[in-house]
């Protein structure tokens, strides 16, 4: 019998395309899928170490799924230059019941920003920035680029 894959991570430069999230977690004995989708309201840049970015991610899938029952869950997060009004990362959460998933998708977002080491250089007309995650401040970038 072959493996059902229930979790989906991924770090792409590429576009991120919600239907195609949304299709990772759909299953036929979930009655929710519940997503957050974050949009770029300004120029950003995004950098990490895949290998170290996707162990953090499958290890708060890990605890999410200790505190709500859930079917299939995708974390997927844009690297690279993501324009004004693209999506940088998108969760889709699928679960028995909404209660379920629309707590996880919450639960998710806050620990994928405060945990995973990816770096985020905000672009603006007169310079840029770079911000870090809460826990992630032993692997910060310098500002080289004001």
């Amino acid at each position: 019998m072959a493996k059902i894959e229930k979790d989906f991570i991924k770090l792409t430069s590429d576009s991120l395309i919600l239907q195609n999230i949304v299709d990772l977690v759909k299953d036929n004995q979930a009655g929710a899928i519940s997503t957050f989708c974050g949009t770029t309201l300004i120029h950003l840049e995004y950098e990490s170490y895949i290998p170290m970015a996707e162990k953090e991610i499958s290890s708060i899938i890990d605890e999410v799924r200790t505190k709500w029952q859930l079917i299939k869950v995708a974390v997927y997060h844009r690297l690279g230059t993501v324009p004004v009004g693209e999506t940088s990362v998108i969760i889709a959460v699928s679960s028995a019941h909404r209660n379920e998933s629309l707590k996880a998708v919450e639960w998710l977002i806050d620990s994928l920003k405060e945990k995973v080491p990816i770096w985020k250089k905000e672009i603006y007309n007169d310079g840029s920035s770079w911000k870090e995650n809460t826990k992630s401040k032993c692997c910060q970038k310098k500002n080289t680029f004001d």
